[in-house]
């Protein structure tokens, strides 16, 4: 089989640097690529979404039982759906493919169950950094699942980063699996690309990055208005 690949990480994370190194690699990534590197048209995957977050069951406040998604057959709408967006991925014959949509993290559970042998590159990113800009996850009812709804559009953000965060930690870690920080690869960029270079098995492209990105929290008007008390954990967890 091909080597397939796919990045895991919310909007906002870094993942177009990782999407933008795997495509300079020769990596297939898609017969049309956004600015971002994600694969496109998005729409076949953002219905899958829509389709496995019938079976997560909002408990209130910052709890969803994911625990059906382990075990329940597949939804059969959802693996067509899915199938028909990466139908160019599967049919391509490069040795090398796979593909970057930040929505991948929303139906991670059910990916994996599809796909438990190709490659997951986990990439995280300080939250506080993450929740800066607006992206298509920030109102998860946009893709049918259910919070405490909020006016403040940073707590939005991070009740979005937290769940997926929570999605991603609940499902068992498949057989080929690495967690990058974007941090990590801005600053130490050598040192993570042979790390990366190690898990997939061939040798990657080097593209610029800008150390500004890093830490980009700290520099707006209020930072003290960032950290949410629920994103401590993670935050500490990950070594911010």
């Amino acid at each position: 089989m091909e080597n397939l690949i796919t990045v895991i990480g919310r909007g906002h994370s870094g993942t177009r640097a990782i999407s933008h190194t795997l495509y300079a690699s020769g990596v297939y990534m898609g017969s049309q690529l956004n600015p971002s590197g994600d694969k496109i048209p998005p729409f076949a995957m953002y219905d899958a979404c829509r389709v496995m977050a019938k079976y997560v069951k909002w408990k209130g406040g910052l709890t969803w039982n994911f625990d059906p998604l382990f075990t329940m057959p597949i939804d059969p709408e959802f693996e067509q759906l899915i199938n028909t967006y990466l139908t160019d991925v599967l049919k391509d014959e490069s040795e090398n493919k796979g593909w970057k949509i930040p929505e991948t993290t929303l139906v991670y559970p059910w990916i994996v169950r599809m796909f438990p042998d190709i490659r997951y590159i986990h990439w995280i990113r300080d939250p506080r950094d993450c929740i800066l800009g607006s992206h298509k996850t920030d109102n998860l009812r946009d893709f049918g699942i259910d919070y405490q709804q909020t006016d403040d559009i940073y707590e939005r953000r991070a009740i979005s980063w937290y769940y997926q965060y929570q999605l991603m930690k609940a499902t068992p870690k498949p057989e080929h699996f690495i967690q990058i920080r974007f941090e990590d690869f801005v600053l130490k960029q050598e040192e993570t690309l042979k790390r990366l270079e190690m898990f997939l098995g061939f040798s990657l492209g080097r593209i610029i990055v800008r150390p500004e990105a890093v830490a980009r929290w700290k520099r707006v008007e209020n930072p003290c208005e960032l950290p949410f008390d629920f994103l401590r954990e993670a935050i500490v967890e990950n070594g911010y």
